[in-house]
């Protein structure tokens, strides 16, 4: 028998969802998505040679007695591994009195517009270019290069993103010391550096209107001498670079969607990423969405000011601050180079299954005894727990890409009482239920993002963002919305495998059920995204897409979400 609050609960939902209009089928044909990223790690040539701070990653949280989570401490530099490149990265900004100083010099990572991380991929093949050169120097991309290939397929316009293709990484990018071919022994004038535009090709290409230009060597910065020249020449007219992509050979020369994202680092003039691209599909729509600027960015921006990282319970149980590493003065731009520290669950994120499953073998003894005790209750009550090896890298992003179906559980704050904090209201296989009986069921492959308005509410500067996850976890107010065991069941059933939320966690603040709900999205082998923000601005249909840098063997992934409409 359902208590008096279920029952208020339920008929609120049902009076909320009839005014929240029908979604679309999920499009199956989602096309093929195809990752142009370099794996990150640290035996990789994964940072600038030259004195830049090297990737780390601290696995400083691990399942077993003193937590039933992995997690990890990354040191990461916005020039890693496949990168962002916008124009603060050349342009001081205004009111600085240096050289070209203009309102793009406040364009930084956080600040970049949705809009030019999307758009369709021209690929132009420089790979007779290849190691022709002496050592130390790169073989120049000419503005021939792009005339001819305009010639054969098409003039490069508005929403292009020209994506010049050299084989450098395919060839290069591998593990040390073998990977010392990739950036020191060019550096060091041992090798041949990497094929990049020159300046003229460089401007030719930014005049043509197009949003943003990659390339599949280490920099858009021929060596020795003219990169600083090639920087300026796209970044002062407003394009975005994308450096260090690879795998360009598996895209056709036009048609494929291309995207380029990283996580929304505040005042950061380069930044870590992921690039892909989807052919065939969806692909023809994306493309027609990203011309017309229909981008949604539903990321929160990153800052050492915000409650980015979990804080804890109480004393001592919080996780890495968010912090940024200044160093190398650039006195051109009158700002330093930096890198970050930060948990792989900071901001917005993945949540692989490896973060609450343990890896196969582990002796669940090992648990903290309360812990122990609660997996012996939840395998009475959902069957036997998993265990996994997936960690963020191998997540496919063909999982965390697809159709949207926004589910606004907003009716459900203020339903639990206070003597029974630290409590979230749950989300139950039940107001799924009402949902699809309004809306549809959901579809396999979709993206079910929960709506609960907290993040929108409570992200604030410290120490007012307190209420966002300190007040709440220490009973102090109540939690947000969250899914419990049942409901994820409910998703898996109708083979949803990504759910995302514009709270802090998929698990809510009461640590059992938390936990519960961890356990059973990575045994049906589903992943979450958390700590979406401004999920109330898309339409009923939308195709979502999040992407984290692919580090290697990371328990988390600190990335963005945006969604095309």
């Amino acid at each position: 028998m359902k208590t008096r609050l279920d029952i208020v609960t339920l008929l609120t939902f049902v009076m909320a969802l009839g005014q929240s209009g029908s979604v679309q089928a999920n499009d199956r044909d989602q096309g093929q998505i195809v990752d142009l990223s370099l794996i990150v790690a640290e035996n990789y040539p994964c940072t600038w040679a030259t004195g830049f701070p090297r990737f780390y990653m601290n696995r400083y949280i691990r399942i077993g007695p003193s937590s039933p989570y992995n997690s990890d401490l990354l040191q990461i530099d916005g020039n890693t591994g496949t990168q962002i490149d916008v124009p603060p990265h050349s342009i001081p900004r205004p009111g600085s009195g240096l050289k070209n100083a203009g309102p793009l010099g406040l364009e930084y990572t956080d600040q970049t517009p949705a809009w030019k991380l999307v758009g369709e991929a021209c690929v132009i093949d420089v790979t007779s270019l290849l190691d022709q050169a002496p050592n130390g120097v790169s073989p120049l991309i000419k503005k021939e290069h792009i005339i001819a290939w305009e010639k054969k397929y098409r003039p490069l316009g508005q929403g292009d993103i020209v994506l010049l293709r050299s084989d450098y990484s395919d060839r290069y990018y591998k593990p040390m010391p073998e990977g010392r071919r990739f950036l020191a022994l060019p550096l060091e004038k041992k090798s041949p550096a990497w094929p990049d535009p020159d300046p003229e090709c460089m401007a030719y290409i930014a005049k043509k209107g197009v949003t943003a230009v990659g390339c599949d060597s280490p920099t858009m910065g021929p060596m020795p001498d003219l990169a600083a020249a090639v920087h300026d020449e796209g970044l002062l007219r407003g394009l975005v670079f994308t450096e260090g992509a690879t795998n360009l050979k598996k895209l056709p020369p036009t048609g494929a969607f291309y995207c380029m994202m990283g996580p929304r680092h505040f005042k950061g003039p380069y930044g870590e990423g992921r690039a892909f691209a989807i052919v065939g599909g969806q692909a023809d729509s994306l493309i027609k969405s990203a011309r017309a600027k229909r981008v949604a960015d539903l990321s929160v921006v990153m800052a050492a000011n915000y409650p980015l990282t979990w804080p804890g319970r109480g004393v001592s149980r919080h996780r890495h601050p968010y912090t940024r590493a200044d160093f190398f003065y650039e006195p051109a731009l009158d700002i330093f180079h930096h890198t970050h520290l930060m948990d792989s669950h900071a901001g917005t994120h993945l949540v692989p299954p490896a973060y609450s499953l343990p890896k196969p073998g582990f002796n669940n003894n090992n648990y903290p005894p309360k812990v122990l005790q609660w997996l012996k209750e939840y395998e009475v009550k959902f069957g036997k727990r998993g265990t996994s090896r997936v960690t963020a890298d191998k997540v496919p992003l063909s999982q965390i890409s697809g159709n949207a179906r926004v589910i606004d559980v907003r009716p459900l704050i203020g339903t639990t009482q206070n003597s029974q904090w630290p409590a979230s209201p749950a989300i139950t296989a039940a107001h799924l239920e009402v949902y699809e009986k309004k809306t549809g069921k959901l579809e396999r492959g979709e993206i079910v993002l929960f709506r609960t308005g907290h993040v929108d509410t409570h992200y604030k500067p410290l120490p007012e963002g307190k209420t966002c996850m300190e007040n709440p976890i220490n009973g102090l107010s109540e939690g947000w919305p969250a899914p419990d065991a049942g409901a994820i069941l409910h998703l898996a059933k109708r083979g949803i495998r990504c759910v995302g939320t514009d709270a802090p966690t998929l698990g809510g603040v009461d640590s059992k059920q938390a936990l519960f709900t961890y356990w059973t999205l990575g045994t049906q082998d589903m992943v979450g995204v958390e700590f979406l923000t401004r999920l109330g601005q898309l339409p009923a249909k939308a195709v979502f897409l999040f992407a984290s840098p692919k580090i290697k063997g990371c328990h988390g992934g600190p990335g963005r979400a945006i969604a095309l409409y």
